[in-house]
């Protein structure tokens, strides 16, 4: 529990407070510490349903009691567990989300200035949901479908039909993949980018060559991308990429600049 709580607040195990054994409320020593830092430990209803695109602690039923583990996506997964044991998430019995007490006064992290703008550096795309991903060396963009050839334009991703935005293009950074030793068919994202921060796009309007798109969000891993490609699920939190709208018609290719603004 200790080591899933360090995980997902990316502190130092150290810091987080052990239990005696004979303490008769360990969840009450966490609920304490965290609120010393403006957080608390929410409950979750349905955790086996829970699909939330961030870090939540889950508890899994082992043998006769329960271990702590960190589980990710949407749909969920186990994205680690520190003891190494083999429960599935399928034996998820409670969890927890940790959430400032008060988003209006929580502080983000600084981060450093973002890069601004990059090239595109592979473009990949698959017929059909599941189905092998190919590289091209160029396609049309088209809006509020997506890239000719994929299987979001023609209606059949995973993921179509969902009515939430974010399905036309996915991106991923060509140094996430380096860093991980993954090809770009493993991340099954559309397009590889190099040189511009994809985080930064989120809410912010970007040009792939001269076709313009919106950044909905992060295109963080899930349960389904590690069933397609295992290992991904924990390596790519954070540097899954992103999620975009394409506003405009246009021709993408190989070598075109990636422009912020």
């Amino acid at each position: 529990m200790a080591a899933s709580l360090a995980s997902i607040l990316e502190v130092d195990i150290a810091d987080v407070p052990v239990p005696e054994d004979e303490h008769p409320e360990p969840f009450t020593v966490w609920k304490n510490w965290l609120a010393q830092r403006g957080l608390g430990l929410v409950p979750i209803a349905n955790p086996a349903r829970f699909n939330w695109p961030g870090p939540w602690l889950a508890l899994l039923r082992s043998g006769d009691g329960e271990i702590g583990a960190v589980a990710f996506g949407s749909p969920p997964g186990v994205a680690w567990n520190p003891l190494g044991t083999d429960e599935p998430f399928e034996t998820v019995q409670r969890g927890f989300v940790i959430a400032p007490a008060d988003v209006a006064i929580w502080d983000a992290p600084a981060i450093e200035a973002p890069r601004r703008a990059g090239v595109v550096e592979a473009i990949v795309v698959a017929a059909d949901a599941e189905g092998p991903m190919v590289r091209i060396e160029q396609t049309v963009a088209r809006a509020d479908r997506g890239l000719e050839g994929d299987r979001y334009h023609e209606r059949r991703g995973t993921f179509s039909g969902t009515r939430s935005r974010g399905h036309d293009l996915t991106l991923i950074d060509a140094g996430v993949l380096d860093e991980l030793g993954l090809a770009p068919e493993d991340a099954r994202r559309n397009v590889v980018t190099r040189g511009i921060d994809l985080n930064a796009l989120v809410g912010e309007r970007f040009r792939v060559g001269d076709v313009e798109c919106f950044g909905q969000r992060l295109c963080e891993p899930c349960a389904h991308l590690e069933r397609l490609t295992p290992g991904t699920l924990r390596t790519l939190i954070h540097k899954g990429g992103l999620r975009a709208d394409v506003l405009a018609d246009g021709p993408i290719a190989v070598g075109d600049q990636v422009t912020a603004g």
